[in-house]
């Protein structure tokens, strides 16, 4: 399954985006986006893919999504079957952090806001959540656009205060670039995610943002705090995971389909990225 990057930069009748989503499953789409999203899951349950972080959701769960990480809720098998009468229903908010303007989360009495779209960059899943807060959210889509606006920042300061949640996804997702580099980088990311199942040569990324190879690698591992070899590995071996999840191939053909050349790397590389072996992570997720 490819990884997609979502464009929504054509949205420019709103500062930012709430949709209730109301369909037989979720979209089967591996993929990420410059918005950060914030998502209720009001029906539903399956197996979510947050960056490389895969636990299995149910209703009620609330999950704050940052800035190109990639992602993915899968319904369970019996949401695919013909005569299902199930329905997975979601509310949305799709944002960018600039969303009020460049500035507006770095004044004094923002500052906690800007922290909390700095945690989302793992991903965040907040447990136990008031239904103050669900009800606010709920009500979102139905508001004017000032009532919808304030809603949304009350919504936002209230988690972040919230302290009963968990951070997701590994350090290899998290897209903590500077501003100054953020074209750059968005650039590098999407050929990656994008062809990061065939053979990738640090060359071929750094022609993309016409940089000499020498330099992109230095730039790449300032930028990233990793180079960019482990980078790539950790996007392939979380990927991996997620094969493994859906159980529908062999260790041998999720090596070589996750962008592995031969079983002995994807082994070794496997065990220093997730602390244990493939077969050793299949049997953890079938027990749980």
């Amino acid at each position: 399954m490819k990884l997609h990057l979502v464009d929504r930069s054509s949205l420019n009748d709103s500062s930012f985006t709430v949709k209730t989503n109301k369909y037989p499953n979720f979209l089967k789409l591996w993929h990420f986006h410059p918005e950060l999203e914030l998502v209720y899951v009001a029906k539903s349950n399956g197996t979510r893919f947050i960056g490389d972080n895969i636990e299995k959701f149910q209703k009620g769960e609330l999950f704050l999504i940052g800035e190109n990480l990639p992602h993915m809720m899968l319904n369970d098998d019996r949401y695919f079957e013909p005569n299902s009468k199930l329905m997975a229903e979601a509310v949305v908010v799709h944002f960018k952090k600039e969303f009020l303007g460049n500035d507006f989360f770095l004044t004094p009495e923002m500052k906690h806001i800007s922290k909390l779209f700095e945690r989302a960059k793992l991903g965040i899943r907040f447990r136990e959540i008031d239904n103050s807060i669900i009800n606010q959210l709920t009500k979102l889509e139905n508001q004017t656009p000032f009532e919808k606006t304030l809603g949304f920042l009350n919504i936002l300061n209230s988690l972040s205060n919230y302290k009963n949640y968990d951070l997701l996804s590994s350090q290899g997702y998290i897209d903590s670039f500077n501003h100054l580099d953020n074209e750059h980088m968005a650039k590098a990311y999407a050929y990656i995610y994008k062809n990061f199942t065939a053979t990738i040569y640090l060359k071929d990324v750094a022609d993309v943002i016409n940089m000499n190879p020498a330099s992109f690698s230095r730039f790449f591992k300032r930028v990233n705090r990793k180079t960019f070899s482990r980078f790539l590995n950790e996007v392939r071996i979380g990927y991996s995971c997620k094969l493994m999840i859906e159980n529908q191939l062999d260790i041998t053909s999720i090596c070589f389909e996750s962008g592995f050349n031969n079983i002995s790397n994807f082994n070794r590389q496997f065990k220093s990225i997730k602390e244990m072996s493939p077969t050793e992570y299949i049997k953890y997720h079938r027990k749980s």
